[in-house]
């Protein structure tokens, strides 16, 4: 049964929606499950702007079936090749012998890659940056957005319409509950956790190429964003795109601390309490995670979200505790930079765990290390408290300059 939301006078939305998948890549949690968008617009052309996944076919060709009603698909316009939102492709070309793809060179390059028993290029129309081209009544501007997060990545402009096709950009986890338009959400409590998680998991190691896209379409009269993930935005965009900007940037959300625990036996994470409290006297923000029952989407998050961050880990195997160790190294992948560290070790007779940590730290753009190295042996005592208010004292006095 086809499930289809309309948009405007002439755009729909066609995608599917997956509501058991739990984790996106196969890597990072997903709260809610996940929406894969596609939109047909129908105005003296037949165009679908990208297919969806496997998980989704089945509704999304319902879809589109009941959107064409017996005509044939003029144009496909593929904004970005990642397979939960190609895998469908082929099987639309090859339903649709007609339709002409709309693609850049590189997005040539990849369908080779993904179909490389079949041969689209006599069907495609290839474009470059700042193309423009009438799509039936519509007239259209292609943006690359190369690295947001492939190579090959385009956004598409709706002239006519004032819509702009955002590829993977804007997008967030979580299936669509309610209305597809995110002004029926509160942004704060509805949307932003999840939106951050999603770009800082996903393109956050890009947010040079993030930034220079969205200094790209600046200029343009956008009246709604239609991305390939999660809710469409038609109203308080700036809100998003605002968001997009100071996570690509780097930019600290709030002025407070990220507190990353790896406790084996408790005496660590005592610590890490102590330290939050310390902060708190000090009139400081602050959140634990504990790096060994946190997924990874969410510590990634929580980095990218605050200024400062304390890495408090036990020593394993004379090097940092496994599970900080491996979310240290993602912060690093994932381009985490302008950030405050402060570090806090255990060790019962060789405490090492800030040597590896800081080799770390060391790696990272424009990031530095605040007040001293607090070192726990075994369990606190007079002289580890001390230490303890030491760095809160240093972290403040950092966040003051």
């Amino acid at each position: 049964m086809y499930n289809v939301r309309k948009l405007t006078d002439d755009l729909t939305w066609i995608g599917g929606t997956d509501r058991k998948i739990t984790r996106f890549e196969n890597v990072y949690k997903l709260n809610s499950g996940m929406n894969y968008n596609s939109y047909f617009l129908d105005s003296g052309a037949t165009v679908l702007f990208d297919t969806v996944g496997r998980e989704s076919e089945e509704i999304f060709f319902e879809n589109l079936r009941y959107c064409l009603n017996g005509r044939k698909l003029d144009y496909v316009v593929i904004h970005h090749m990642e397979p939960d939102h190609s895998a469908t492709l082929a099987s639309v070309l090859d339903m649709n012998s007609e339709a002409k793809i709309v693609v850049n060179a590189k997005t040539l390059q990849f369908i080779s890659q993904f179909f490389p028993d079949m041969d689209y290029s006599a069907r495609a129309v290839t474009v470059k940056d700042g193309d423009e081209m009438m799509l039936g009544d519509h007239k259209f501007k292609f943006v690359f957005a190369p690295m947001v997060h492939w190579p090959e990545v385009m956004f598409s402009f709706d002239e006519t319409e004032g819509t702009l096709f955002s590829a993977d950009a804007f997008g967030s986890y979580g299936a669509v509950n309610g209305s597809v338009f995110a002004d029926g959400k509160d942004f704060d409590r509805d949307l932003l956790n999840e939106a951050r998680r999603y770009y800082t998991n996903i393109v956050g190691k890009y947010g040079m190429q993030t930034v220079a896209a969205i200094n790209k379409v600046g200029s343009l009269d956008i009246r709604m964003i239609c991305p390939l993930h999660s809710y469409v935005w038609r109203r308080d965009m700036e809100k998003i795109i605002n968001c997009y900007r100071m996570w690509g940037s780097y930019t600290p959300e709030v002025k407070g601390v990220f507190i990353l625990a790896g406790s084996i036996y408790g005496h660590t994470a005592n610590a890490a309490e102590v330290l939050m409290t310390e902060l708190d006297k000090r009139g400081i923000d602050s959140v634990i995670l504990d790096a060994s029952v946190t997924d990874i989407s969410d510590i990634i998050a929580m980095a990218f979200k605050y200024s400062h961050i304390v890495i408090a880990s036990a020593t394993y195997n004379n090097s940092v505790y496994s599970p900080v160790e491996h979310a240290v190294s993602e912060l690093a992948a994932h381009g985490l930079a302008g950030r405050s560290f402060s570090v806090i070790e255990n060790g019962t007779w060789a405490p090492s765990a800030a040597k590896g940590v800081n080799a770390v730290i060391e790696k990272m753009k424009d990031c530095r290390v605040t007040g001293q190295t607090v070192t726990v042996k075994s369990s606190g005592n007079d002289a580890v408290r001390a230490a303890i208010e030491a760095l809160a004292d240093a972290i403040e006095n950092d966040m003051r300059e």
